[in-house]
């Protein structure tokens, strides 16, 4: 391949980027094929020069699929698999407060968290379960609010009146 085709080829890859990370990746070797030093190639890039040198090294060692950061693991799954599925499977048949917990039909994040305490002593931040309940495949409810004094007759005509929008 010419160094020609090899700029062509970069420039549309990088063109094509969607992350400006990645853009930044290929406009440093873009750049660097277009005969830049390293400091000018990081002042154009707005990177180090440090970062830049070590595109390039990754680059002329495997091309530009190395450029492609890695996935990252992440933390490691605080319960079990049969935890996982006993969870799923006491969502899907019960109700919080056949479980326990205070007059409730609907699980939330919150619930679910305060569940999972008691019965295996593993703790998660409302976020970290709301996490959790997706990657499970469940949704969860956010808490909803009635108020007290209410006429109940503006109520149910509210209801009949918006019916038309709701999802069957």
């Amino acid at each position: 391949m010419t160094k020609n085709e090899e700029i062509n080829i970069v420039y549309k890859t990088m063109k094509s980027a969607k992350e400006i990370r990645m853009y930044k990746r290929y406009q440093a070797i873009y750049w660097r094929l277009k005969g830049k030093t390293l400091f000018e190639t990081a002042d154009i890039v707005g990177v180090s020069k440090r970062t830049v040198d070590n595109y390039w090294a990754k680059y002329k060692e495997g091309g530009l699929e190395v450029l492609k950061p890695k996935k990252q693991p992440g933390a490691r799954k605080r319960l079990t698999d049969k935890q996982e599925d006993e969870l799923v499977d006491m969502i899907l048949n019960k109700t919080p407060a056949g479980v326990g917990f205070p007059a409730s039909f609907n699980w939330t994040a919150k619930i679910v968290r305060d569940y999972i305490k008691k019965a295996y002593d593993v703790k998660y931040t409302i976020r970290g379960m709301t996490k959790v309940l997706k990657r499970l495949g469940l949704s969860f409810t956010r808490p909803t609010y009635t108020l007290a004094k209410a006429d109940p007759e503006k109520q149910k005509k509210f209801k009949e009146d918006f019916k038309i929008f709701k999802k069957n």
